[in-house]
């Protein structure tokens, strides 16, 4: 799988890295909104993971870019922030699932494998 990581805690976006890469996958880094919408908008991403506060375009607005460039890709969105409304709205535009940090990046592997089948 190709998967796109947009997340600007270098920490996190090195730990799901080192993770998904040790899986198999090929992975992609942004460390913004904006350089995430570029490569989604350019490359045949499989699955992005995305952090909801993010320099120059948040998760949402990443979501909302996916959606009106066409495309299904699923969205897992990652929030320090568990408010109600930002899980609504980020399932509103079709999230395929929601993490509250910190998470353990095991689950993040189960909750992409689930993706996958």
């Amino acid at each position: 799988m190709l998967i796109l990581i947009a997340e600007d805690d270098e920490l996190i976006l090195r730990t799901i890295e080192h993770k998904l890469v040790k899986e198999g996958h090929t992975v992609i880094l942004t460390r913004n909104g904006k350089e995430a919408i570029e490569k989604i908008q350019e490359l045949d991403i499989d699955l992005v993971v995305t952090d909801i506060m993010m320099p120059f375009a948040s998760g949402i607005e990443i979501l909302s870019a996916i959606r009106s460039f066409g495309k299904k890709t699923p969205v897992i969105v990652l929030s320090s922030m568990g408010q109600e409304e930002v899980v609504i709205d980020a399932f509103d535009l079709g999230a395929a699932d929601f993490m509250v940090k910190p998470f353990s990046p095991n689950e993040l592997l189960l909750r992409i494998k689930r993706l996958k089948s």
